[in-house]
């Protein structure tokens, strides 16, 4: 499945959620360099869907705010659940 998401770097602490313009808004603590936040985003949400980190990947948008990632092993509706549910990481 595909997750359209805008990622906020360097946050006070990782939060996943709300949805804002048809977009999961992702917040992470470490910085937009090397990798570090594309890292840490892939890390967050497949811990939140209960995967593997190799299982998410950012198809598009590297060195965006906004991205699209691939999250492999887990139903659409599964996963919709999961993301959407209140309650911090």
């Amino acid at each position: 499945m595909t997750i359209d998401v805008k990622v906020i770097p360097k946050a006070a602490r990782a939060q996943i959620g709300p949805v804002r313009a048809d977009r999961l808004l992702v917040k992470v603590t470490a910085p937009p360099e090397d990798g570090k936040a594309n890292a840490a985003v892939c890390t967050l949400l497949a811990k939140r869907l209960g995967i593997s980190k190799s299982a998410v990947g950012v198809v598009s948008g590297t060195v965006a705010q906004t991205k699209r990632l691939h999250a492999r092993g887990i139903a659409v509706d599964s996963a919709q659940t999961l993301l959407l549910r209140d309650h911090d990481d």
